[in-house]
């Protein structure tokens, strides 16, 4: 075909455009579906727990993703001062994976265990008191908001649906692994998780 027609005719361009992009697709994404690296879970990774699944959801909820990612690259710079570069079988049972590409604060990949729970609180309570030159907003609420369980078995048994392997013990207990526990609770048990499996392997 002459290239002369396609230039000139922005619906011919536009139909080839979709036609390339769709079939570059297909070839880079549709393979990994098929993948073990990028379907198996990191060895001895352990599904959440029902107070670490809340957290998560508060970390969703309070946009906490906006500034902090939780990937790190394979480069010098990253690794050195995050930790191992992050891996597909890492993220296998995250719905939606939060990976993010903002960081207005550090990375948060390899956090689990790096700071204690109290260091945690304080700095989630108010940041300044921890990191004098910190921009990051205080979130005082989450100490006085309990949580009451109701939709916690909901929210494993959804998981389940997606391949999180959760068993009918780990569903049926969820509300009272919860109930009564504060939301700065639950935020700082899904902070403390993070990248623990792939550390717990090395």
């Amino acid at each position: 075909m002459n290239h002369e027609v396609v230039e000139k005719n922005i619906g011919l361009m536009a139909l080839f455009m979709v036609l390339a992009v769709s079939i570059g697709g297909l070839v880079q994404i549709v393979p990994l579906f098929f993948q073990g690296v990028t379907n198996t879970p990191v060895e001895g990774m352990q599904p959440r727990t029902a107070l670490q699944h809340e957290g998560r959801d508060i970390f969703i909820r309070e946009g906490c993703v906006g500034c902090h990612s939780q990937m790190i690259r394979p480069f010098r710079a990253e690794t050195e001062r995050y930790g191992h570069y992050s891996v597909a079988g890492e993220s296998v049972w995250d719905h939606p994976f939060l990976w993010g590409s903002k960081r207005t604060g550090p990375d948060l990949a390899r956090v689990g265990g790096r700071y204690s729970d109290d260091w945690h609180r304080a700095h989630l309570y108010n940041p300044r008191n921890v990191v004098p030159e910190s921009i990051m907003p205080a979130y005082p609420w989450l100490v006085e908001n309990k949580l009451d369980g109701e939709n916690t078995a909901t929210k494993l048994a959804a998981m389940r649906t997606l391949g999180v392997p959760y068993t009918d013990a780990d569903i049926a207990g969820a509300k009272d692994a919860v109930k009564g526990k504060t939301e700065m609770d639950a935020l700082v048990a899904y902070l403390q998780s993070l990248g623990t499996a792939l550390k717990n392997k090395r």
